[in-house]
């Protein structure tokens, strides 16, 4: 059997509760957004399994019949919700047992798109692995954290790769960019 695998984009964010009051609004829609986006363009959604943006992101790319999946940092069920206090939200969860850290990069490798959605230093961590491995990279624009920071990062650390960096702050308009550029990679 010879079908096209949905590409799987990877989302990675800060893994805080809800971004503050005054920005919630606003995180929520760009949010809202993305899963949209991802669920209308026939993708599968990797996440962390964890709290805070990729959760929101979770749930609206559920909510718009993507398949979600999870790569949870711990050894099963019991230890995600008890030792990580993580969410189950995503249909789908692999647990690796490796920690925050290496569950990251499972995260990373999983993922034939990374979006980098708002975040700190996990996100960071994140982001350095896919560009070390030569991932498309996405970066939402305007979501704050890291994602506000990357183009100084790429700057000061000058160090050569073959990843694809695209930057915008609409989710839908880089979500189309990163597949067009996914499209070209594979041909």
């Amino acid at each position: 059997m010879n079908e096209k695998r949905k590409p799987a984009i990877g989302v990675m964010g800060a893994a805080k509760d809800a971004p503050g009051d005054s920005d919630f609004a606003r995180m929520a829609s760009l949010a809202e957004k993305l899963g949209a986006a991802i669920a209308d363009c026939g993708c599968v959604l990797v996440t962390g399994a964890t709290t805070g943006l990729p959760d929101m992101v979770t749930r609206a790319a559920r909510n718009h019949g993507a398949l979600t999946v999870g790569i949870s940092p711990a050894a099963n069920e019991r230890e995600h919700v008890e030792k990580y206090n993580l969410p189950l939200t995503p249909e789908a969860m692999v647990y690796t047992g490796f920690g925050l850290k290496g569950r990251n990069v499972v995260n990373i490798r999983s993922s034939d798109v990374v979006i980098i959605f708002g975040g700190g230093m996990g996100t960071l961590n994140e982001f350095t692995i896919a560009f070390d491995e030569g991932k498309i990279i996405g970066v939402l624009g305007g979501s704050g954290g890291v994602a506000d920071h990357i183009a100084e990062i790429i700057d000061f650390a000058r160090k050569p790769t073959r990843a694809q960096i695209i930057y915008s702050e609409d989710p839908e308009r880089l979500l189309d960019e990163c597949l067009r550029a996914l499209g070209n990679s594979a041909g």
